[in-house]
């Protein structure tokens, strides 16, 4: 049984619009590590290259036993280099046709040849600045929004990592467009009238159109395409759509970090929906979904997470989990938080409390991740 837990970061250019997602993988040996990825083949994100770091391990030839998807990037860290065995496995890399990417890279740090590095993480708390990038350069390690802006002025070409949750404008009140959508979440949650639901849909024209789009999505998995929202409540019923009315407040924010907000936020919805099925019944799918999808509400809308609950009906559970970190859901909220940690410890003591397999929180974690990158617009 594979001992190996993963992490993840996501990877955005200068516009904070998602480039690629970082997977960390921290594992007690490379073999262990290669079963366990071998094992999420099948359910692999592929909307965007994704990064495969070994964590604190040294890459050996081992990590060739991994069937690589196409889009995978191994990171080699540059303190790495000088070993026998990573220059063993630079070279099969590159003979495969396996993507990389250089970690931990410093200004005059001595290179290989012929190596081709499109991607170089880079400490930005070292390093103010790219001076002599091999590839495009992406900062690590930024506390936050401002910083992120000075290390793109500085001419980083983007950054790894969760900045974007920290710094950002202080909340105000809710816009008229968010208010519109939660009178719809409102409407639906109390089983109001398909024409009052109707009528508040025919406002706004891009509204209806996102949510007929999230319906007919994979993750409906439906046979037959859902035209209209009378024939969605016919097909599906009112606390379906719930689900996905939420995700349509979700995705309303245009702030510049918000392919990003939203892309955390619905994999957090999604991980604790699966995590949750094998300790609640099925009618707490959708509320799990939801906590994890309203957990950054209050950074995407720019308003209290108070203020905004205050305007819904939630059930107890998911207002507790979401404004106290009490309750039922708290725990795998908790959980989903940590999958989002570069270092595993807090992770590991959430799984183990709960005592969950590493399987099935990792590839929790890879679905999520790719049902998110799959509602990206």
């Amino acid at each position: 049984m594979s001992q190996t837990l993963l992490t993840r970061e996501p990877v955005v250019n200068k516009k904070r619009a998602i480039t690629a997602n970082r997977l960390i993988a921290h594992g007690p040996n490379v073999p262990d590590v290669v079963e366990t990825l071998n094992s999420l083949n099948e359910h692999w994100p592929n909307q965007y290259p994704v990064f495969i770091s070994l964590g604190r391990l040294v890459p050996t030839p081992d990590l060739l036993q991994w069937q690589a998807p196409p889009n995978a990037h191994v990171e080699i860290p540059a303190q790495t280099l000088a070993h026998p065995q990573t220059q063993a496995l630079l070279s099969q890399l590159q003979a495969a046709d396996i993507n990389v990417c250089l970690t931990w890279y410093t200004p005059g740090a001595a290179l290989p040849p012929n190596v081709s590095w499109r991607f170089v993480l880079i400490d930005g708390r070292k390093n103010p600045a790219p001076t002599g990038s091999p590839g495009l350069s992406l900062a690590w390690g930024l506390p936050d929004v401002p910083a992120f802006k000075q290390a793109i002025g500085a001419g980083y070409d983007g950054a790894s990592g969760w900045f974007f949750l920290h710094g950002n404008p202080p909340a105000k009140e809710l816009s008229a467009n968010h208010a519109q959508i939660i009178r719809l979440l409102n409407l639906v949650r109390n089983n109001g009238e398909i024409r009052d639901i109707e009528s508040v849909l025919k406002q706004d024209v891009a509204l209806s159109y996102k949510l007929l789009r999230y319906i007919n999505s994979a993750g409906f998995g439906l046979m037959v395409e859902i035209q209209s929202f009378r024939h969605a409540v016919s097909i599906l019923g009112y606390d379906k759509l719930n689900k996905w009315l939420s995700l349509l407040l979700v995705t309303a924010s245009r702030d510049p970090s918000a392919p990003a907000m939203m892309q955390t936020a619905i994999a957090r919805g999604h991980f604790m929906e699966q995590i949750g099925s094998s300790f609640f019944d099925a009618s707490a799918g959708d509320n799990l979904f939801i906590t994890g999808a309203f957990s950054m509400l209050g950074i995407l809308l720019g308003a209290s997470m108070q203020d905004i609950l205050d305007e819904m009906s939630l059930p107890e559970p998911v207002t507790d989990a979401l404004l106290y970190n009490t309750g039922d859901f708290a725990p795998f909220l908790q959980l989903a938080k940590d999958c989002e940690n570069f270092d595993k410890t807090a992770l590991a003591k959430s799984v183990e409390a709960l005592h969950i397999p590493s399987e099935q929180i990792n590839l929790a974690q890879i679905t999520a991740l790719g049902f998110a990158d799959s509602l990206q617009n």
